[in-house]
């Protein structure tokens, strides 16, 4: 950086030895300060200056009588009204003088109150809805912010008419009322103590009957598992019912074959006699066996079955007994709890037949256990008499015995048969009770569902009143209440009057003040100051550094040493600008803040706008110019971003205005946490970034800076400066091409800038064409499409950079050419040269040194008499001269 500041300590030098760089230099640092200055003084208290708007009021109202407000005439109280308000310069005048001064721009506005405005008021109290109008003109040529001032004003007028006539209504009622009630606060008193009595009644009979359904569930989700108990008890019963009938199956087919025998062995011996009693007895017995484990296990399920009974019978008594209290706290006051309740009555209903249908099937199964019991004593005395009719054979004889025996043997068989198809029978009994089952678990589970939906209304409810017994307490015991009642226990006349003109008071609260409108406005015109001040820094100022007694300087440290020229008198703008400010009177919350944010804020600006000047020439100043057009609606200086178009949100956070007017209002207003030091921080970001692009693209582009220069000092008109630092005009391809032989270089390029003269002239043509008829078309086409106009807007720049970018590009290409065709008039000595001072550049460069000016010279000087191909000279490259002369 010692090079760097040799250049600053050069520069200022010169300045000091010329007065009358004084006055330019004097005048770079205070005129932009005045446009803040006059801006934030013209625009310090513009709200307050409002009275001068005028604004004209007819008033043609005739007025109207009514029964309750007597005689009134609303629109003589209007302009009494506007006598005494001065936000507006409000001025009475007849309707055509009114309506003439809105046109020609004497008045900013104009409100008519038309002849039936009273009479409307009047019908609205007697019942009529017609609403009353006021007319309101305004003439919106005169000045935007002005139509919307004046509009305002007239809808804070129409907001007083509205106030003044719920008032007058409201003193009219209450009068009525005294008349009509007698001791209103004591009537209130009383009727509200009953009332909040009678509502923490309702609430009390309300948590006694959620008590009662709290209980209610607990015993019906214990009704499942006594369910699942039946249903398993029936199950085993079902099971142990098929075995009994297929042993009574078997005792049959065996009583059968026993008779079969009988009367088939008639003639047999004592032996087989005996044999058929033993059968028939260990027949019996296991008859007997079966029937009685058979009546064990129904008698288990029938005890199942009646405890299951008496607990669904309570319960659907305990489910009566809720609704009814629920059907009378109601009422008919909650159609929508009435619906509830016949649902719940519904169900608890289908209940009870459930509970009955269980009941048949308990008697049911008690007969069933009779009938086992008695067949089983039938086939046991059956069995008894068999066996002594046997035994009696056995002395009486076969032919009288066994007849008997058969006889017995056939009772036998069809006892048992008639036992198992009662048990068969008693199977579809069984399946019927494990539906009713299913039926009384579904039952179960509505009736809870419903039961918490009760309760859960029935909790809405409670809190409800109890919240009204609250407000009512409150109520009563309030000083604003009390303070309607005068000393004689009726409405306060006056006082209800004079609170329904103002039934709220707006307390406000003011955040981070700004006692005035200039110094609200100063962040945005202190930046938009601070900016034009870094743009007349570039315009004015010469950004080229001459190597003048400074032979040993690179492009970097002279980028350097004139960046701190020009920071320096930036500094001093941002340290003028705010000093001023002070002075006329802006508001801060600390003034060494905000001096010190807005010196940062220019440096950070002259950084910007001197990289892009000297990085594009003219198109960087462009775009500074473009840039400071952007931000003044897109950085919330004057509006916030929230009300913009989307393209400026989007754009919002990239604008470096963002960020230096939310850090100078941290300084006016008052700080927040970290805010001021994340923007500042943000700010620098920029800084960074231009720093960046000019010290690592401008030497990329130094001969495309130089033709452009060139171009301009060519137009006669446009002042330019010329690129002062070197460029690599040759490249080493293209000088080792032409060494290796020159001749066939020659007659290469020269083929190639002849053709090139040829289609440069139409390139030209059909680009300035293609300049004038694509706008045109976009134009058309958004003018009858839906397309917004920043769309366009943003299409005709990018189409404007397309065709630069063109123009730019074969400008280029024909300067190009001419190098390259100066390149094949050296000597090979001079080629030679070029060479080395590339190869020694580079490699200098690789050990972190730089070649002095006199050593680019000697690479770069031999080119400067070398004679040009003038048949082959392109026309994009040709001298203004040399164009004079062929033409």
């Amino acid at each position: 950086m010692q090079h760097a500041f040799a250049i600053v300590r050069r520069d200022l030098l010169r300045i000091l030895r010329i007065p009358a760089s004084w006055v330019i230099v004097l005048g770079l640092i205070f005129i932009p300060p005045l446009y803040a200055w006059f801006n934030i003084v013209g625009f310090w208290d513009p709200y307050g200056n409002t009275r001068n708007l005028r604004v004209a009021v007819a008033n043609d109202d005739r007025g109207a009588t009514a029964t309750a407000l007597g005689s009134v005439n609303l629109g003589d109280q209007i302009v009494a009204q506007l006598k005494t308000n001065h936000q507006l310069g409000w001025h009475a005048a007849d309707r055509a003088t009114a309506m003439d001064e809105v046109r020609s721009g004497r008045s900013y506005a104009a409100i008519v109150i038309p002849p039936d405005f009273s009479s409307r008021i009047a019908g609205v109290v007697n019942g009529d809805t017609k609403r009353p109008m006021l007319d309101y003109y305004v003439n919106e040529k005169l000045n935007g912010i002005g139509a919307k001032i004046t509009g305002t004003g007239a809808s804070t007028l129409n907001r007083q008419v509205n106030d003044s006539f719920v008032s007058t209504v409201s003193h009219v009622v209450s009068e009525a009322v005294n008349r009509e009630a007698g001791d209103i606060g004591a009537n209130a008193d009383s009727v509200t103590s009953q009332t909040i009595a009678d509502l923490k009644t309702v609430s009390g009979d309300i948590a006694q009957v959620r008590s009662s359904i709290t209980t209610l569930n607990d015993q019906l989700s214990r009704s499942p598992q006594r369910t699942a108990d039946a249903r398993d008890t029936l199950s085993q019963v079902s099971t142990m019912g098929v075995g009994a009938a297929r042993d009574l199956t078997s005792l049959s087919s065996l009583i059968g074959e026993t008779q079969t025998g009988l009367n088939r062995f008639t003639a047999s011996s004592s032996q087989t006699l005996d044999n058929g009693s033993a059968l028939l007895s260990q027949t019996g017995a296991r008859t007997n066996l079966a029937l009685s484990g058979l009546g064990a296990q129904l008698t288990q399920a029938n005890g199942d079955l009646r405890t299951t009974l008496d607990t669904a019978r309570q319960v659907n008594d305990t489910n009566k007994e809720i609704l009814a209290t629920l059907r009378a706290l109601n009422g008919n006051d909650l159609p929508g709890l009435n619906a509830i309740i016949d649902t719940l009555d519904r169900q608890n209903g289908r209940i009870g037949d459930t509970i009955g249908d269980l009941q048949r099937l308990n008697t049911d199964t008690g007969t069933t256990i009779t009938s086992t019991g008695t067949a089983a004593d039938a086939i046991n005395s059956t069995t008894q008499r068999t066996l002594s009719t046997s035994d009696a054979a056995r002395h009486n004889g076969l032919v009288t015995t066994l007849p008997r025996l058969n006889n017995g043997l056939s009772t036998l068989s069809s006892s048992s048969a008639a036992l198992g198809g009662t048990l068969s029978g008693q199977q579809a009994s069984i399946r019927q009770a494990q539906v009713v089952l299913d039926q009384l678990d579904h039952a179960t589970t509505t009736t809870v569902q419903a039961l918490q939906a009760t309760d859960k209304g029935l909790g809405q409810l409670q809190t409800r009143i109890d919240a009204l017994t609250v407000d009512l307490g409150s109520l009563s015991s309030a000083n604003a209440l009390k303070a309607l009642f005068g000393t004689n226990r009726k409405l306060d006349v006056p006082a209800i009057t004079a609170f329904m003109l103002a039934p709220t008071v707006l307390d406000t609260t003011v955040l981070y003040p700004v006692r005035s409108y200039g110094s609200g406005m100063a962040p945005l015109f202190t930046n938009l100051s601070l900016w034009v001040g870094a743009f007349m820094l570039v315009v004015m100022m010469k950004l080229e550094v001459d190597r003048d007694d400074l032979p040993e300087t690179t492009m970097s440290q002279r980028y350097w040493g004139r960046w701190v020229l020009l920071a320096m008198m930036a500094a001093a703008q941002g340290l003028v600008t705010t000093v001023g400010e002070l002075i006329i009177g802006v508001q801060t919350a600390n003034a060494a803040m905000f001096v010190l944010t807005a010196v940062i804020a220019s440096l950070v600006y002259i950084s910007i706008t001197y990289a892009l000047s000297t990085t594009f020439l003219h198109v960087g100043k462009g775009l500074c110019m473009a840039l400071i057009i952007l931000q003044i609606p897109g950085a919330s200086g004057l509006y916030p971003i929230e009300m913009m178009p989307g393209f400026f949100k989007a754009m919002h956070p990239f604008f470096p205005f963002t960020y230096a007017i939310a850090a100078l209002r941290e300084t006016i207003g008052g700080f927040y946490g970290n805010h001021w030091g994340d923007n500042i921080a943000l700010l620098l970001v920029f800084a960074a970034a231009f720093f960046t692009l000019g010290l690592s693209a401008r030497p990329r582009l130094i001969t495309v800076n130089r033709l452009f220069a060139r171009e301009l000092a060519e137009s006669d008109i446009i002042s330019s400066e010329t690129v002062l630092d070197e460029g690599h005009e040759y490249q080493v391809s293209q000088a080792l091409a032409a060494l290796a032989d020159k001749g066939e270089y020659r007659r290469l390029i020269e083929g190639k800038a002849v053709s090139f003269a040829r289609l440069y002239p139409r390139l030209k043509r059909g680009a300035l064409v293609a300049g004038i008829l694509v706008p045109a078309a976009l134009a058309l086409t958004f003018s009858l499409t839906n397309g917004t106009k920043l769309i366009a807007l943003a299409a005709w720049v990018v189409w404007f950079l397309l065709i630069t970018a063109f123009l730019l590009t074969i400008e280029l290409i024909g300067d190009s050419l001419n190098r390259q065709l100066r390149l094949g008039t050296l000597s090979d000595g001079a080629i030679r040269d070029i060479v080395y001072a590339r190869h020694r550049r580079h490699t200098l460069a690789s050990a972190g040194q730089h070649t002095t000016a006199r050593q680019d010279a000697a690479a770069t000087d031999v080119t400067a008499t070398a004679p040009m191909a003038a048949a082959a000279t392109t026309p994009g490259t040709a001298s203004a001269t040399e164009r004079k002369d062929r033409s």
